[in-house]
């Protein structure tokens, strides 16, 4: 194991990625083409805008056709809001519908995914001395973790009211529902579908690797080994 990477995912979650450009339908933005030419708002160095302009190559776009507007998080939705940006570079389960709850506005999305480009997101990560030390643990982790993404498919009312008070930043229940509804769409790739979730394919870990390998993301592309431990049998 490389000294650089202390730490190995247990499992990927979230495995179709949220990475999307979203706008409002007036926009008119509904295949990659339609980016020529529009200012796109992002957040400089995150995953968003580093894996931009490989979704652009990837459809045959020049990034340099696009322009990026670089802010932090919170001002790249106030920039859509007030029309200063023609979109933004977000997860498709999360600004979408705080932009439309609160503008009165449908959105839009083109979901990097949808146009031949998909990566690994959100998921379960433990230490190599915790993997050491507790195994008995963190196979209750990776265990108690999937359950529970399997019982919160089965009853997604139940799992956004379970969310109440938990955050003072809480979105309001309608938009909270909606990006809960649009976050289960991710739980799986055509590899792992029908698996239970956190269950990874290797295909889709050489994919995400090789991604950010050409996004900049990464330096080197390792074999997946180095950053995943596979549960016995998988892999």
């Amino acid at each position: 194991m490389d000294k650089g990477v202390p730490v190995k995912s247990l499992g990927v979650y979230l495995q179709t990625t949220p990475a999307s450009v979203q706008s409002f339908e007036s926009e008119g933005v509904a295949k990659p083409a339609d980016l020529k030419g529009r200012t796109i708002a992002g957040t400089a160095g995150d995953a968003l805008a580093r894996t931009f302009p490989v979704f652009l190559r990837k459809n045959g776009i020049d990034p340099a056709e696009v322009k990026v507007q670089n802010t932090d998080p919170a001002g790249k939705m106030a920039a859509v809001m007030s029309g200063t940006v023609d979109g933004l570079m977000g997860f498709a389960n999360d600004q979408g519908p705080t932009i439309a709850s609160k503008s009165g506005k449908p959105m839009s999305y083109l979901r990097y995914a949808d146009f031949g480009l998909n990566f690994f997101s959100n998921g379960l990560l433990a230490g190599e001395r915790k993997l050491q030390s507790d195994e008995e643990i963190v196979e209750k982790m990776v265990a108690a973790t999937s359950e529970s993404w399997t019982a919160a498919s089965s009853d997604p009312a139940g799992a956004v009211a379970s969310m109440a008070g938990a955050s003072e930043q809480l979105p309001a229940n309608d938009v909270l529902t909606e990006q809960f509804k649009a976050t289960l769409e991710l739980l799986h790739t055509p590899a792992t579908e029908g698996e239970a979730p956190g269950v990874n394919a290797e295909a889709d870990w050489r994919q995400t690797i090789a991604t950010f390998k050409e996004a900049g993301v990464i330096e080197e592309a390792k074999d997946p080994a180095e950053y995943w431990r596979a549960p016995a049998g998988q892999g």
